[in-house]
């Protein structure tokens, strides 16, 4: 009797950490919605789970694709070519990390509300809005696909302890 094959997790990724350019780098738009973009989708997810994160894009495992995944207080998605079109004028700062800048959290200031509208991993048309952290979430991952971090939307006192104490702010 022939054994059945079984679907295995994929391996995670490594993270990439500040300094590598792609971080910094804009990401080409998804234009094919098919079973190596499902691969890629599992494995940032799989790579976003090992490393504890509640949200994580293409670039921070290399590849220069418009696309981030997120589970963040139960909202789970997968978002390719995203689009801000909403933020609310009400902001609230809150302490934000990024696995790209491994072991610090700087208080950062976000849009309260936001909405994000992008295609799914299949290519649909998507569309969330969320709250709090959730909204954090939406503006983190899509900053992260025009090539900006976290650290960027710092300032004053905190953006010179963020350098201090982030050996490459680029």
């Amino acid at each position: 009797m022939a054994k059945r094959k079984t679907k295995r997790a994929p391996q995670a990724a490594p993270i990439r950490q500040l300094g590598d350019p792609v971080l910094r780098t804009q990401a080409d738009p998804v234009t094919v919605f098919d079973e190596s973009l499902a691969a890629t989708v599992e494995l940032m997810f799989a790579s976003m789970y090992e490393a504890h994160g509640v949200g994580l894009a293409a670039n921070q495992i290399g590849l220069s694709h418009a696309l981030f995944v997120m589970d963040c207080e139960g909202v789970v998605a997968v978002v390719a070519n995203p689009r801000l079109t909403f933020v609310s004028e009400e902001t609230a700062t809150g302490a934000e990390g990024c696995l790209s800048v491994s072991g610090h959290n700087f208080p950062t200031a976000r849009a309260v509300r936001a909405t994000v509208v992008g295609q799914d991993v299949t290519g649909a048309p998507v569309e969330i809005t969320g709250e709090g952290e959730v909204a954090r979430c939406l503006q983190h991952e899509t900053d992260h696909l025009i090539g900006k971090v976290y650290l960027d939307r710092l300032s004053g006192d905190v953006r010179r302890r963020a350098r201090q104490e982030v050996e490459t702010v680029a």
